[in-house]
């Protein structure tokens, strides 16, 4: 309590902040922890106990009423409003936030973009998925848990998450391996970040045993007790791929428990990323690229990097026109299934 009265003082009177609560040191850990961090609320046992219990915290140690009197006198632009209305800039208002972009696509119309978002993966920024929908792309959910095909989508992004402790439900799910496998060999672009890159590889190695991904990319990954990469990120594209030309520098991060167990080059198979900051995946190079596919250790924010949704959209556009002509020649589907994302 000395200590807290030493640090609000000092605070208020030279930073002119009020302070409007301080936890003390709690007696119990209430926030389940493993490697790379929390425990993401999908797998969360007990989620509603640990929300709870982050309420109780709040209400007794925050001045909650003056934080809400500060947030209610706030004027920043897209302020949430409390009529249940979105205000501007946010999804749903009519902000100049929400105006699609207008860098050159090349045609690409209304696409369908697939995500696999389940609880192996999971981490995403919402800021990408944005950045998708203002150039036009509509985004359906995909689970490779518990679905075994792939619905009719112009690409697929497969982030980051935790495939290490989902191995085996991966690997049983043969049919939908092999319909990824399948859709890549037919053309379909695929963006693949970090635990999307494992799940592309040949198989993931946890504890000694080896469970088999989806086998398109010639790489075994194995997991590691620390962490093998871990920082900001610089890479540039030294050869064209899917989504980049070359010569584009792209600032990232990397945070993997993972490492390369083997790798057998392969005809059709380069990467398209020089490290010039960070770990990346063999040699110094990362942004395996097979087909459409383009996969790498390297997360990308979509405001740092519009590069990113500019070439995912664009690659998805020409693969649909590509698409339509087969389909009036007599080949492929048409059609889209699947829930489309929130």
């Amino acid at each position: 309590a000395r200590h807290e009265k030493i640090v609000r003082e000092s605070i208020e009177k030279n930073c002119g902040v009020p302070v409007l609560g301080a936890i003390p040191k709690l007696k119990t850990d209430f926030l389940s922890e493993r490697h790379m961090g929390l425990t993401p609320f999908q797998e969360h046992p007990e989620v509603e106990k640990t929300i709870a219990g982050a309420a109780d915290i709040a209400m007794t140690y925050f001045d909650l009423d003056g934080i809400w009197r500060i947030a209610e006198a706030a004027e920043s632009p897209g302020r949430r409003r409390t009529t249940g209305r979105p205000a501007k800039g946010e999804e749903g208002g009519k902000g100049k936030d929400t105006k699609p972009v207008s860098a050159d696509l090349g045609g690409a119309k209304n696409v369908t973009i697939g995500i696999i978002r389940d609880s192996a993966f999971q981490f995403y920024y919402p800021e990408n998925f944005e950045e998708l929908r203002k150039r036009g792309a509509r985004l359906h959910e995909i689970s490779a848990l518990s679905e075994k095909e792939l619905p009719e989508i112009d690409a697929l992004y497969i982030g980051g998450g935790f495939p290490e402790t989902h191995a085996l439900a991966l690997a049983d799910n043969r049919p939908f391996r092999k319909a990824v496998r399948e859709a890549v060999e037919n053309g379909l672009p695929v963006y693949a970040e970090c635990g999307g890159l494992m799940y592309l590889g040949r198989a993931l190695r946890v504890d000694n045993k080896s469970y088999p991904m989806a086998g398109l990319l010639p790489i075994i990954f194995g997991l590691e007790r620390r962490p093998q990469a871990h920082g900001y990120t610089v890479v540039e594209t030294s050869r064209r791929s899917p989504f980049y030309e070359r010569g584009v520098v792209l600032k990232g991060h990397e945070f993997h428990y993972s490492r390369v167990m083997d790798y057998r080059p392969r005809k059709g198979v380069a990467f398209s990323f020089r490290m010039m900051r960070g770990q990346g995946l063999i040699d110094g190079m990362d942004g395996i690229c097979y087909k459409n596919v383009l996969a790498t250790y390297t997360h990308l924010h979509a405001y740092g990097s519009p590069e990113w949704a500019d070439g995912v959209v664009r690659r998805a556009g020409r693969y649909k026109e590509e698409r339509a002509r087969n389909v009036k020649k007599g080949r492929g589907r048409t059609g889209t299934k699947g829930k489309e994302l929130r």
